[in-house]
């Protein structure tokens, strides 16, 4: 396990063995994902980022709000309550 000590500005600098190996270079953009009280970084672009992008690109193209999907989202609890409890 290789460690590294942050200096400046939060910066840190990832080894040069690891850089090799997972081919990484100076236009390398990592992600970093707080996992509990540790830094998990990634070159992989999350799912989750990825469908979030890809929702907000389609909501935008047909004009749809956040708001718009939150009011919907209620009224289809509302209608799943009364279909599963009554009343």
């Amino acid at each position: 396990m290789a460690a590294v000590k942050m200096w400046g500005r939060g910066q840190l600098t990832i080894p040069a063995s690891l850089r090799r190996e997972l081919h990484l270079d100076e236009e390398t953009t990592l992600n970093v994902v707080k996992v509990g009280k540790s830094l998990v970084l990634t070159t992989r672009t999350l799912v989750g980022d990825k469908v979030a992008r890809k929702a907000a690109k389609e909501m935008k193209n047909v004009g749809l709000k956040l708001r718009d999907l939150l009011k919907d989202l209620e009224k289809q609890r509302v209608r799943y309550n009364r279909e599963r409890y009554g009343s």
